[in-house]
C-alpha cells in the first residue's frame, strides 16, 4: 500500500507527547514490511541538524501554499532516520516553525498546520505519489479529510485516497475564531463547514476531522468508548456516537529496543524473566543517587509524569502521608509541570526526607532508572488515552498501579491471588480511597515474596511491541484502501 502520514511530531525529531512515540514507530514499521510510505513534519528550527542534517527533495520546487489572501512558499527537505532507510519529507518554511517551540499560542498557529497539510498534499501530486491512505494525527491536521473531499475531490492523483484521523487526546482540539475561515483555503466551500460553531464565532478543527475524516481511530479500545460519552467527550461526544461505527481504537505500541531491562543501555544493571538480581542492584543504584537509604525489604514506589491536572497526582500527593508513616515505604517522583503539585511533592520530601525524592524537571537517565529500580509504579491519572510508562513498567516487573480508565484499563488486568494471574492494580474511582486501596493492595502482596514474582512475571512477559500493534493498523489500512 501507499501511505501517507501528515503529524505535528515524530520522535527522534521533535517531540511534545506520545503523539511524537506513534509516529516514530508505526511509519517505519510499516515501512519495515514494504509498504511505500511517506512521511510529511514540519522543519521545525530546534530539530538537530547535525544528527539529521537535510537535503532538497529532488524534483521539487518551491510550493506556494495559498491561504485566503496570504501565500506561504515553502520548500520540501529530506531527513533520513539513520539506521532505518525510512526518509522523512520535512516542510521548511522559516517563519513559520523557527521558533522556540512545537506548538505556541501565536495568532498564526491555524496558518503553521494548515501549510504543512496543503504543502503535503501537494508534493504528493507534484511527485506523482498517489496514496491509498492519507493517515492525519489530532487537531493539527485534522482539516486534511476535508480539504481531500472538496480542494481535492476531483484530483487524478488525491481524489481517491481514503482519510484516517488519529485522536491521541481530544481535549486538544484546535478551536479558532471563525474569521480565519478564509485562510483555510476552504472558502469556496464553507457551506461545507459546521455552520452552528460558524454562527457562534468558532471553527474547530478537530470537530471538522471527525466529521469528513472516512476512518477514526483513538490509541486504546476503552478510550473509544470513552470519548462517546459525556464525561470524556470534550463536548464532542454526540458526534462521535454518530459516527461510532467508524471509531476504533487501537492500543499504542512499545519500542522494547529502547524500552527492555534485558538491553536497556541506560540502566546499570540488566535483567531479565529469568534472573531477577538485577533489579534490587538497579533500586540500591537508584536510591543512593537520589540520597535516599537503601534497605532491604523496603519497597519502592515510582513515579514519572508530568505533573498536570489530567495525571492525577494530587491524589497521591493526599494520601502519602498518612501512606507513608503508616507503612513505610519509600516514593520517588520524576517531573515537572503545575507549580501547585510541584510544591506539595517538596513539602512531601521536606516532611519524609528519608522517604521521598522529588527530582523536579526530567532525566531520561532517571526515567530508565525509576522503570527498573522501583517495585511499584503509580499512575493515577484522571484520563488517560493509553499512556506508555505502565507498559514500561509491566516489561520492567514493575508493578503499576493505575486509575482504571482509557489505556490504563486495556493493559493492567488485576492480580487474582487465588489464581495467580493478571499483572497489577487497578482501581475503580478516582478518589482517595481508591488509591488508597490500590497502594495497600499491592504492598500487601509485595510481602508474599513468592506471589510477588508471579505478579512481575506475569508483566514481563505481556507483548506490546509496535509489530503487534501495527498489524492492527495494516488490516485497518487495507480495508480502507478498498472503500
Amino acid at each position: 500500500m501507499r501511505l501517507l502520514y501528515i503529524a505535528s511530531e515524530m520522535a527522534p525529531l521533535a517531540k511534545v507527547g506520545g503523539l511524537a512515540d506513534v509516529m516514530g514507530a508505526l511509519p517505519l514499521e510499516m515501512h519495515r514490511r514494504g509498504h511505500d510510505v511517506r512521511v510529511y513534519l514540519p522543519a521545525y528550527g530546534r530539530i538537530d541538524a547535525a544528527r539529521f542534517p537535510l537535503v532538497r527533495e529532488p524534483g521539487l520546487g518551491e510550493i506556494d501554499v495559498l491561504l485566503g489572501a496570504q501565500r506561504v512558499r515553502v520548500t520540501i527537505a529530506l531527513a533520513a532516520l539513520p539506521g532505518t532507510g525510512l526518509r522523512v519529507h520535512l516542510v521548511q518554511c522559516p517563519g513559520l516553525y523557527d521558533r522556540p517551540s512545537v506548538y505556541s499560542n501565536d495568532a498564526d498557529e491555524h496558518l503553521r498546520f494548515l501549510a504543512l497539510s496543503y504543502a503535503a498534499l501537494e508534493a504528493c501530486r507534484q511527485s506523482d505519489f498517489v496514496p491509498d491512505v492519507v493517515h492525519c494525527h489530532d487537531w493539527p491536521t485534522a482539516l486534511v479529510p476535508m480539504i481531500l473531499k472538496t480542494a481535492y475531490a476531483r484530483d487524478p492523483v488525491l481524489g481517491r485516497a481514503s482519510s484516517l484521523l488519529t485522536i491521541h487526546n481530544l481535549r486538544y482540539q484546535g478551536i479558532f475564531p471563525a474569521s480565519i475561515v478564509a485562510q483555510t483555503g476552504l472558502a469556496g466551500a464553507v457551506d461545507r463547514f459546521h455552520q452552528d460553531q460558524l454562527r457562534e464565532g468558532r471553527l474547530n478543527f478537530l470537530l471538522h476531522g471527525i466529521l469528513y475524516a472516512d476512518g477514526i481511530t483513538t490509541v486504546s479500545p476503552t478510550y473509544s468508548f470513552e470519548i462517546q460519552g459525556p464525561d470524556h467527550g470534550a463536548g464532542l461526544d454526540g458526534l462521535l456516537r454518530s459516527r461510532s461505527s467508524t471509531v476504533v481504537g487501537i492500543l499504542n505500541g512499545v519500542d522494547y529496543g529502547e524500552w527492555s531491562p534485558e538491553r536497556d543501555p541506560i540502566i546499570p544493571f540488566r535483567y531479565g524473566p529469568d534472573d531477577l538480581s538485577g533489579k534490587e542492584l538497579n533500586k540500591e543504584w537508584l536510591l543512593g543517587k537520589l540520597g535516599l537509604p537503601y534497605v532491604a525489604g523496603v519497597p519502592l514506589l515510582g513515579v514519572v509524569s508530568r505533573l498536570v491536572g489530567q495525571k492525577g497526582l494530587d491524589l497521591l500527593a493526599e494520601v502519602a502521608p498518612g501512606l507513608l508513616s503508616r507503612l513505610g515505604f519509600q516514593l520517588v517522583v520524576l517531573g515537572s509541570g503545575e507549580s501547585r503539585l510541584e510544591e506539595l511533592f517538596a513539602q512531601l520530601q521536606h516532611a519524609f526526607p528519608r522517604q521521598v525524592c522529588f527530582y523536579r524537571g526530567f532525566s531520561n537517565e532517571l526515567a530508565h532508572g525509576i522503570e527498573a529500580g522501583a517495585d511499584v509504579f503509580v499512575m493515577p491519572s484522571r484520563y488517560e488515552p493509553c499512556g506508555l510508562n505502565q507498559l514500561y513498567s509491566l516489561r520492567y516487573g514493575t508493578v503499576p498501579i493505575v486509575h482504571r480508565t482509557g489505556g490504563l484499563a486495556d493493559t493492567v488486568r488485576l492480580w487474582d491471588p487465588r489464581t495467580g494471574e493478571g499483572t497489577g492494580f487497578p482501581f475503580e474511582q478516582h478518589d482517595a480511597a481508591g488509591i488508597t486501596w490500590g497502594i495497600e493492595a499491592a504492598l500487601a502482596v509485595y510481602r508474599n515474596r513468592p506471589a510477588w514474582r508471579r505478579l512481575m512475571l506475569n508483566g514481563m512477559t505481556q507483548d506490546f511491541s509496535w509489530s503487534k500493534q501495527a498489524t492492527l493498523y495494516e488490516l485497518l489500512y487495507s480495508r480502507q484502501s478498498q472503500r
